[in-house]
């Protein structure tokens, strides 16, 4: 803490001298005596996408670390290749990134309620669940569009979604985006979960651990996130329903960027050098497709100890939108399922859940 240093010499006052006078010498003692704030010493940059979070922040501090969770998933991309390139760690310049690796949306829900994220990439069904549990959040970015299939194992006698009735069938949790989807499509046929009155029988497993569920005739059937949907495919299962089908012809937002609204408000530069790097991320992505898969494979390896074959992760690639914009009618959509299948009292507000201002600002939107 700073001292104010002891003067060798008594300072003696004139009795004249006046209340207001005195109290005037000792805020201007003080003021001299306070220590400033440090000016950035960041170059200004005419690069929209390069962040100034190596500034400091509102508070006059900076950010000493950013905590980001993602998902071992195609739809993550744009998160594994900003972690991988370190477009993240660039753009928050001297806030450290440290990374946490999930399985499923539940997942990231519990860790933000316990105060363990700042930030992630999630479905936006798990981001509304949250928001609508009290779970302070906020959505900035989309990351992913499409890039969900529903897949059929080898041996089964499931060959389109009415075939599902009376079948099990895998999520990646109970209330994930796929989850919602899968209703989605079975009302759309005529059929409903077991949850809703129905036959199907909706089981959450996590999307690496698929192909073996597939392998030991746990589940009929999977709607889940690439690449995990070619690997299914590669093993012999059969391909019900493509990305397109899921959903409006493939423009449905899958992932999201999520970021805690404390984290938000104490640290907007942060904040920015989030998204700077997040922005980055996916305009590589469609620039490199080369490093972008390496990247991809590298980080499903290290997260999953199983690599996906960079022909798995191509076909996977093509089948999904990396993009960081948001399809607003599909969220409205997940919201109104989300309520109907009781994960939700209501459907959230997007207008205080979605802010894209500061992603559009860097974009030059």
């Amino acid at each position: 803490m700073f001292q104010v240093p002891t003067a060798h010499q008594p300072l003696h006052l004139s009795p004249a001298l006046s209340r207001s006078t005195l109290l005037g010498v000792l805020t201007l003692l003080l003021m001299a005596c306070s220590p400033q704030p440090e000016a950035s010493t960041t170059p200004a940059s005419n690069d929209t996408t390069t962040a100034t979070s190596a500034e400091t922040d509102a508070s006059g501090t900076e950010a000493a670390e950013l905590r980001l969770g993602v998902f071992p998933n195609v739809t993550h991309t744009a998160g594994l290749v900003g972690i991988h390139e370190g477009t993240f760690q660039k753009s928050l310049g001297g806030t450290a990134l440290k990374v946490s690796h999930f399985a499923n949306g539940s997942q990231i829900n519990e860790a933000f309620a316990a105060g363990a994220l700042d930030a992630a990439y999630v479905g936006p069904g798990p981001a509304m669940n949250a928001f609508m549990q009290g779970v302070p959040l906020k959505i900035y970015a989309g990351a992913a569009k499409a890039g969900a299939v529903l897949v059929a194992r080898e041996g089964s006698d499931v060959e389109d979604v009415p075939g599902l009735s009376g079948a099990a069938v895998a999520v990646p949790t109970r209330g994930s985006t796929q989850d919602i989807s899968l209703r989605h499509l079975l009302h759309e046929n005529g059929l409903a979960a077991t949850d809703e009155g129905g036959d199907v029988t909706i089981v959450p497993i996590n999307p690496a651990d698929m192909p073996a569920a597939f392998s030991t005739g746990q589940v009929e059937a999977a709607l889940v996130q690439e690449p995990w949907g070619v690997v299914l495919e590669n093993q012999g299962g059969k391909l019900i329903v493509d990305e397109r089908g899921i959903w409006a012809d493939g423009d449905y937002t899958t992932t999201v960027l999520v970021v805690s609204t404390e984290y938000a408000e104490q640290h907007p530069e942060a904040l920015r050098g989030l998204l700077a790097g997040h922005l980055k991320a996916v305009n590589l992505v469609t620039e490199q497709p080369d490093v972008t898969v390496k990247a991809v494979a590298d980080q499903i390896e290290e997260m999953t100890d199983k690599r996906p074959a960079d022909d798995e992760l191509e076909a996977a690639l093509a089948r999904t939108d990396v993009s960081w914009d948001i399809n607003l009618d599909s969220m409205g959509e997940y919201a109104a399922l989300n309520e109907e299948a009781g994960f939700a009292r209501q459907s959230p507000d997007l207008n205080e859940l979605v802010d894209l201002s500061v992603i559009k600002e860097l974009a030059g939107e």
